[in-house]
């Protein structure tokens, strides 16, 4: 298996892309990675006698910045590392793509570059979020498409269903609709025309509606919505998520008998925390592609590009786009 790798994508790049690869190639004897980018730069963050094996160097000149216009960057900036990288997906040359850069190029280039698998009309943006029962939930999409239909819906159900059963080891996940109410007729003509749709696959382990606020107890393995409602609950879990922290922060630091209570509550508090840490979740999938195109986020260090590779290799591994090309054909 060939992973390529967008080195200059992120805040940290390459440093931290290197770092990570170079972590990661130790663990998979049979997984290839292609370092895209500047090779002077790419050299430099090689550490005296580095294993390079199975790590190969691909030039490329140019980058696309994180306030680069996606679609006119990838168009335009041919020689930039993640268009080469996309590039070696489409010739067959690699069987996937990892980026930290700039989200909407990388959409951009998959759409444009990559493909789409024929049999998926709009490809769909998951995100992995840890849970309060100390599980995962798999949602989608949560930017990709402002606007979906029904047949949308549940193409990511299938999608986000064997994504989650092959990547994240669940083997019957449960598929819930996000909506404004659990009973079944419930919500938008959105979601009341894709509630039929979903509990009429017997591919799919379908539980009904879930509402928002039941999300991170963790009642749906997969979790199917729209990308506008998707991106607006993203970012009010992440904004709820900081806002806890900083009164916390605020709390413990407030008077000594607080700032004692943290010092005994640390071991605690820094458990809470790295369950909640993005650099331990992985990247973001874009999923319906004809190659495994993972999204990584900007701020990513080294130990969450090599989370993120390991979620690649998985997906690789796991032929998953081969099995939803036959899922969404009805094989």
């Amino acid at each position: 298996m060939k992973l390529a790798v967008d080195a200059m994508g992120g805040d940290h790049a390459p440093g931290a892309v290197v770092e990570g690869v170079l972590a990661v190639a130790k663990e998979y004897a049979d997984l290839h990675i292609l370092l895209v980018g500047q090779e002077e730069q790419i050299r430099a963050c090689l550490p005296p006698g580095a294993e390079l094996s199975r790590i190969d160097i691909i030039p490329a000149a140019d980058i696309i910045k994180s306030d680069d216009e996606p679609v006119r960057a990838v168009r335009r900036k041919k020689d930039s590392s993640l268009v080469v990288a996309a590039e070696l997906v489409k010739s067959g040359r690699a069987d996937g793509l990892l980026s930290a850069g700039n989200t909407g190029a990388l959409m951009a280039a998959g759409l444009l570059i990559v493909g789409r698998m024929e049999e998926i009309e709009r490809p769909a943006l998951a995100s992995v979020w840890p849970c309060l029962n100390g599980k995962s939930v798999l949602v989608l999409d949560v930017g990709a498409n402002m606007d979906a239909t029904s047949e949308n819906l549940a193409q990511y159900a299938v999608m986000g269903s064997i994504y989650s059963r092959i990547v994240m080891g669940l083997p019957s996940p449960r598929v819930g609709l996000l909506n404004i109410g659990t009973e079944d007729n419930k919500g938008n003509h959105l979601t009341k025309e894709t509630f039929p749709l979903l509990a009429a696959r017997e591919d799919l382990n379908f539980i009904g509606n879930i509402e928002a606020r039941d999300v991170l107890q963790g009642v749906c393995d997969v979790l199917v919505c729209d990308g506008f409602a998707g991106n607006n609950l993203l970012k009010g879990v992440e904004g709820t998520v900081l806002g806890m922290f900083g009164e916390l922060r605020q709390v413990f630091t407030s008077s000594l008998l607080t700032k004692l209570a943290a010092l005994a509550l640390k071991p605690a508090l820094r458990k809470f925390r790295d369950r909640y840490d993005y650099r331990e979740q992985g990247g973001a999938p874009l999923l319906g592609l004809k190659g495994a195109v993972i999204k990584a986020h900007g701020s990513s260090n080294a130990r969450a590009i090599q989370t993120a590779i390991r979620q690649a290799y998985k997906y690789m591994e796991g032929n998953a786009i081969a099995e939803i090309t036959r899922s969404t054909r009805g094989d």
